[in-house]
């Protein structure tokens, strides 16, 4: 991770679950039976805990008898504090983007996103480095792919958001406050994949270069 992003994103990590169109149309089922009864109305959080923090070119330990799941994602990085902010005001409020590789075990509740399975040590990579809000024209129309061993494993644009970043901040400070260096992590598209210790992971965001990361088995003491 880059000294200057480790500067300026050195805040909470909010993860925001379902936030593509694909996943979320892939749940819509589910979500019309017990115990949710209608999909969601309003933005599913999460929150990547500090333990998780890791970097470009960083290693993510695979656990043990799980499958590990890599989440390419754009995150947003905010430069002010925001509190009740308009969609109209709230581009005022990001400082800049960066990549993000949100790992994660297989989840059976995107409600209720398991501690377990989100918040391990060095699960939450971001980098290569911040890149400031004015040198991105539109980050609504990015592309997101992530490759395995230089293979497209999975790709995406965030053209198929559910909700846009003006959209997310306002909905999110409307109940709590973004301080500066907060990061939202905006949604990881359907189609998640499974990795092996081993595999070199690498996420690829158009303007924003690729943020790379090392597959390594956990060793037991």
């Amino acid at each position: 991770m880059s000294r200057i992003l480790h500067d300026v994103a050195n805040g909470t990590l909010f993860g925001v679950a379902l936030n593509y169109q694909g996943l979320l149309e892939q749940h819509l089922a589910a979500f019309q039976q017990a115990p949710y009864q209608k999909p969601p109305v309003k933005p599913v959080l999460f929150i990547k805990t500090p333990n998780t923090r890791n970097g470009h070119d960083g290693v993510v330990v695979h656990p043990q008898g799980e499958r590990l799941q890599p989440g390419p994602a754009l995150g947003v990085v905010i430069g002010k504090s925001a509190s009740r902010v308009s969609a109209q005001n709230a581009m005022a409020h990001v400082a800049g983007y960066t990549i993000v590789n949100e790992f994660s075990l297989p989840e059976d509740s995107y409600y209720r996103p398991a501690v377990k399975a989100k918040c391990r040590d060095g699960f939450c990579a971001l980098g290569p480095e911040l890149v400031s809000r004015e040198q991105v024209a539109n980050p609504n129309q990015l592309s997101v792919k992530l490759f395995v061993n230089g293979e497209l494993r999975q790709q995406n644009s965030t053209a198929n958001w559910v909700r846009d970043i003006p959209q997310l901040i306002a909905e999110i400070s409307e109940f709590m406050t973004l301080h500066e260096g907060d990061v939202l992590i905006t949604g990881t598209p359907e189609g998640r994949v499974d990795v092996l210790p081993g595999d070199t992971v690498e996420v690829e965001i158009s303007g924003l270069g690729r943020l790379v990361n090392h597959i390594k088995a956990e060793e037991l003491s």
